[in-house]
């Protein structure tokens, strides 16, 4: 298969199986070659993630983000050039930060890439503004569901209209380089299920589904471009029912916005960005088993 020659090791999915200090060692050498490329917006970054690193500054980058675990896990060489606040578009264009500015992310890529994780979609389906409309609702009637009631509508279709940028990006990132495997990683899970945790997470209980099921309708969308694109679709939602936003801060994956510590409102705190690096890794274990 396509992915043994890739990464060059025959024994790699035992490795992360075994997962002992020995086994790893083993096959540093044969991890040696790959050429990791990390491409995304915030979700991937890790804004306000001790430490942050790399240039433009304005990118937030935390050298603990899921590309620089799964890297030093697996002895990787990465370049990451995820950037907080990118969309779809920044892929192949600039991208201006509060600090400098981040060229075109497909432009890390060469021919010899070997890995490539991409996440992104979030902030072209506008999660900072749905947060904030449904926020500023969620006050007028806590126990209702004024974001579902008003923008329904608006905010349903979004995940579904992102679908050929989807497509395409992964048709680009292809042709720039056609030996890499290709990993789309989804989004960790915002909002329980049932119960929310207003006002410290401003969400009206009615509201719980209709965000909840927003996210899943992306998750969605990004699984199916990947497996209609040969790429591989990393789950990071699924698990995520009391490690979200609502959930005690020794538990939570994702900060809550009035209480997020060490992280960026909204976004995956350290737990989460290891969380997400385990389903990367044991994702290239199963490919190495194909």
């Amino acid at each position: 298969m396509r992915g043994k020659r890739i990464l060059g090791v025959g024994a790699f999915a035992a490795t992360l199986a075994a997962g002992t200090p020995a086994a790893v060692a083993h096959s540093v050498q044969a991890r040696a070659g790959v050429r990791y490329v990390a491409l995304g917006d915030s979700f991937t970054a890790g804004p306000g993630i001790p430490k942050q690193h790399g240039k433009p500054a304005g990118c937030r980058r935390s050298n603990r983000n899921y590309p620089s675990l799964v890297a030093a896990q697996l002895k990787m060489r990465l370049t990451d050039v995820s950037c907080t606040g990118a969309r779809i578009r920044h892929l192949t264009e600039s991208q201006r930060t509060s600090s400098g500015t981040n060229p075109p992310q497909l432009n890390a890529l060469r021919r010899d890439t070997t890995l490539v994780t991409v996440g992104i979609g979030g902030n072209d389906i506008g999660f900072g503004e749905i947060a904030l409309k449904c926020g500023v609702l969620s006050v007028t009637s806590p126990n209702g569901a004024p974001c579902a009631t008003r923008y329904a509508d608006t905010f349903n279709e979004r995940p579904d209209r992102i679908r050929p940028l989807i497509g395409d990006m992964l048709r680009r990132i292809r042709a720039r380089a056609p030996r890499a495997r290709v990993l789309v990683v989804g989004y960790l899970r915002l909002l329980p299920e049932k119960r929310g945790c207003w006002p410290a997470v401003p969400v009206a209980q009615g509201d719980l589904a209709f965000l909840d099921a927003l996210e899943r309708d992306l998750n969605r969308v990004l699984a199916e471009q990947a497996r209609a694109h040969g790429a591989m679709f990393v789950d990071a939602y699924r698990g995520g029912e009391g490690h979200d936003m609502c959930a005690p801060a020794q538990r939570r994956w994702v900060e809550g916005v009035l209480s997020a510590k060490n992280a960026a409102p909204i976004h995956p705190n350290a737990a989460g960005m290891r969380e997400v690096a385990d389903r990367v890794v044991r994702t290239l274990a199963r490919l190495e088993q194909v």
